[in-house]
């Protein structure tokens, strides 16, 4: 098992273990691990699973719970006519740039249902790290962006779902819906770190 895959069955395995007769929407194939989990889910629990890639990986499964849409994450039309209008899990796994994640969470964020969970792949920066053994200039950079995005929509949007964070291998988001209401803009988070008062107090420190 690699680390994408002791991730996936540590941490999301685990959260919709308890999810029957629920429709589950997955963006990103990749090599078909999380095409799998979720499919093993699925013929357990009764489940169906909407999987969305640009590549067409049509053949990869023959599964009666199964249906797989070639298309860009961002075509919403295209896909809101193809997909029932509610997912109890949504993953993302695509283009892992802030700007591109805040479009996708806002633009599905209200097919979930109540308590359901949105899920997004590689929000940490860490294993990219200069001189780390899977060190990536874009991976970190991206990922520092995504998880700080992240952030600033939770920042703004308290009361509609919980977030959570595992830091397994490039790690997961996990938005925990709470309420019925659309997302809130993000809301920049502005903090203390270069006030007078801190610097005063590192100062003192020394």
């Amino acid at each position: 098992m690699d680390n994408y895959e002791y991730k996936l069955h540590n941490t999301i395995s685990k959260e919709i273990k308890n999810y029957k007769n629920v429709n589950i929407l997955e963006f990103g194939v990749r090599k078909g691990v999380s095409t799998k989990l979720f499919l093993d889910h699925a013929s357990k629990n009764n489940c169906k699973v909407y999987s969305v890639d640009i590549i067409d990986y049509s053949k990869n499964f023959n599964d009666q719970n199964w249906t797989f849409i070639k298309s860009k994450d961002d075509s919403f039309d295209y896909i809101k006519n193809k997909i029932p209008d509610e997912f109890k899990v949504i993953y993302l796994d695509t283009l892992h740039e802030a700007n591109h994640v805040e479009k996708i969470i806002y633009n599905y964020y209200d097919l979930l249902s109540l308590d359901g969970l949105f899920i997004i792949d590689d929000i940490s920066h860490l294993p990219y790290l200069k001189n780390n053994e899977q060190s990536n200039f874009y991976c970190e950079i991206n990922n520092f962006e995504t998880f700080n995005k992240l952030l600033e929509i939770y920042n703004n949007n308290k009361e509609n779902f919980d977030l959570s964070f595992s830091f397994i291998d490039s790690g997961n988001a996990f938005f925990k819906k709470k309420t019925n209401q659309s997302l809130n803009k993000p809301k920049q988070i502005i903090t203390r770190i270069n006030s007078i008062k801190n610097i005063i107090r590192k100062t003192v420190k020394r």
